[in-house]
C-alpha cells in the first residue's frame, strides 16, 4: 500500500492535486494520501497536517509580515514527513516552499521519490532553480508544452503530461449565454485581494449599465468581500460561471486568466506589486530579472501580447477602465482577442494532465 505526501500552498494547487489524488486512486485503490492543502484535497480523500488558509502568503512583504506562520508550516511539514515516511512526495507548484521540502526530503528520506507536478516558471525567471530541480526530483510533470524542450537544454528532462487548467475546464463546464456583466477576480489570497478589489472595482463601476460579479476564492470568508461591494454588486464563488456569462473581465494575473481565455472571455490582467512606486522603471529592468516578455500565461504561451497587462505602477484605475471600455465597445479588437484564445486552445491541447501524472507515478514507485 503505497503512502503518498502531497504539498499544494494555494487554491489552484489544491484543485489540482485534488484531481491527481483522484486518477492515483484509480490506480492504487488502497493508496494512502496526507498532506498540506486545501478543502478538495480533503474531499478528494487526502488527510491534512496544514490547510493553504495558513500558507498562501504571496510576495516578499507578505511572507516578512507573516514569517512565524512560514517557519511553522516548514516545521510542521517538516515534521510530518518524518512521521510518514512517504512512498512518494509530490510537490504541486508553490515553489520557495517546495523546494526547500525537496531539498528536506531528499536529505532525510533518501529513499521517498520526488515528483514535481506544475514545476517552478524557471523559463521565465530564476533560471537557476533549474539545476535544482534536476538534481531533487525523480520526475519533473510540466504543464506547457514548450517545458520539455526548454529542460532539454540544459541537458535534464521533463515530460509534458498536460495542462490541469485547460483539462478541468474541458471536463467541467458547459456552455453559456454573456449577459451585462463585468467579472471581477481579485485572486485567492487574502493580501493581493484586499490590494487589487479596491481598484478593480472602480474601473467596472466606470461602466453602471453593467452589473458587477466579484469570484470568490476557497478559504476567504462572504464577510470580507462584502465589504467592498456596493448595492447591486454581487459576489459568487462559482468563477467559471461568472466567465462564462461576462462580456469582459478583470482578472489579477495568474492562473485565472488561463481560465477566461479557455472560457472566452475578453479580459484585461492586473498584478499589485507592494512598493511598485518605487520601481516605476520595471518595464525597463525587466529584461535583467525575466527571461520573458510577458507576466500573464495567456500571454506567456502565445508568445505575444494576447490581454492587455497592467502591472505594478500600470496597474492604475485608469488604464484598467480605458482596456475594460475597449474590450466592451471595440467588436474588431474583442474579436482578435477570442482568436488568439482559439490558437492558445490548441496550443495546450487536450491531454488529460492529471491521469498522464498519475500514470508515470504510480508506475515508478
Amino acid at each position: 500500500m503505497a503512502k503518498y505526501f502531497i504539498i499544494a500552498g494555494e487554491a489552484s494547487g489544491d484543485t489540482h492535486a485534488a484531481s491527481l489524488i483522484t486518477q492515483i486512486k484509480q490506480r492504487d485503490a488502497q493508496a494512502q494520501f496526507i498532506g498540506l492543502g486545501g478543502d478538495h484535497m480533503v474531499a478528494a480523500g487526502c488527510r491534512l497536517y496544514q490547510h493553504i488558509s495558513h500558507m498562501a502568503f504571496m510576495g516578499i512583504v507578505a511572507v516578512v509580515r507573516n514569517a512565524g506562520q512560514v517557519r511553522r508550516n516548514f516545521r510542521i511539514a517538516q515534521e510530518a514527513l518524518l512521521a510518514e515516511r512517504p512512498d512518494a512526495l509530490i510537490l504541486v507548484d508553490y515553489p520557495s516552499f517546495n523546494l526547500q521540502m525537496a531539498s528536506f526530503c531528499r536529505k532525510h528520506l533518501p529513499q521517498t521519490k520526488i515528483y514535481y507536478y506544475i514545476p517552478p516558471k524557471v523559463w521565465a525567471w530564476k533560471r537557476r532553480r533549474i539545476h535544482r530541480i534536476a538534481r531533487l526530483c525523480d520526475e519533473v510533470l510540466g504543464i506547457f508544452p514548450f517545458e520539455p524542450d526548454f529542460y532539454a537544454q540544459y541537458g535534464y528532462r521533463c515530460t509534458y503530461v498536460g495542462n490541469p487548467t485547460a483539462e478541468q475546464l474541458k471536463t467541467s463546464v458547459k456552455p453559456r449565454t454573456k449577459s451585462r456583466i463585468i467579472s471581477v477576480l481579485p485572486g485567492s489570497r487574502l493580501d493581493e485581494v484586499r490590494c487589487c478589489l479596491p481598484r478593480m472595482l472602480e474601473a467596472a463601476r466606470r461602466f453602471s449599465d453593467y452589473q458587477i460579479v466579484v469570484c470568490a476564492a476557497p478559504g476567504i470568508e462572504d464577510a470580507f468581500y462584502r465589504s467592498y461591494l456596493q448595492q447591486g454588486e454581487t459576489l459568487t464563488r462559482d468563477t467559471y460561471e461568472a466567465l462564462q456569462q461576462a462580456q469582459a473581465a478583470i482578472v489579477n494575473s495568474g492562473t485565472a486568466t488561463l481560465e477566461a481565455a479557455l472560457l472566452r472571455c475578453p479580459q484585461v490582467a492586473v498584478y499589485h506589486l507592494a512598493g511598485s512606486w518605487l520601481i516605476g522603471l520595471i518595464r525597463w529592468i525587466q529584461p535583467l530579472l525575466f527571461s520573458i516578455k510577458h507576466f500573464t500565461p495567456v500571454n506567456i504561451v502565445a508568445g505575444k501580447e494576447v490581454i492587455k497587462e497592467c502591472i505594478a505602477n500600470d496597474f492604475t484605475v485608469e488604464k484598467v477602465a480605458d482596456e475594460l471600455g475597449r474590450l466592451l465597445t471595440d467588436e474588431t479588437y474583442k474579436k482578435e482577442m477570442l482568436a488568439s484564445y482559439e490558437h492558445l486552445a490548441s496550443i495546450l491541447g487536450s491531454q488529460p494532465a492529471s491521469a498522464n501524472a498519475a500514470e508515470i507515478i504510480t508506475s515508478k514507485r
